[in-house]
């Protein structure tokens, strides 16, 4: 599952804007609060690793949800903070 350096740049551009609305001024390696959380300000290699990770934990998810399978908790536990970390909303 490896997303083309174009759109990583892009899904890169919308998280500093997503984060910008979080934490406004917030410096790289600061941290902001998110959902009862502190959020990172991540530089784009530390993106790109969260960001990788984050695609295959929610195809997981999909998958798991399609099927019909027994949701582990700590499954939905780790989607829902790289879906902070990253500004995302948590909407499966």
């Amino acid at each position: 599952m490896s997303a083309p350096a174009t759109d990583l740049v892009e899904e890169y551009r919308q998280y500093l804007e997503r984060f910008e609305v979080v934490g406004p001024g917030v410096d790289f390696g600061a941290f902001t609060k998110r959902n009862g959380r502190l959020v990172k300000k991540l530089r784009y290699e530390e993106f790109e690793v969260k960001w990788r990770e984050y695609l295959q934990i929610s195809k997981s998810y999909a998958q798991i949800l399609e099927r019909g399978d027994t949701i582990n908790d700590v499954i939905v536990k780790i989607l829902k903070e790289r879906c902070d970390e990253l500004v995302l909303d948590f909407t499966f």
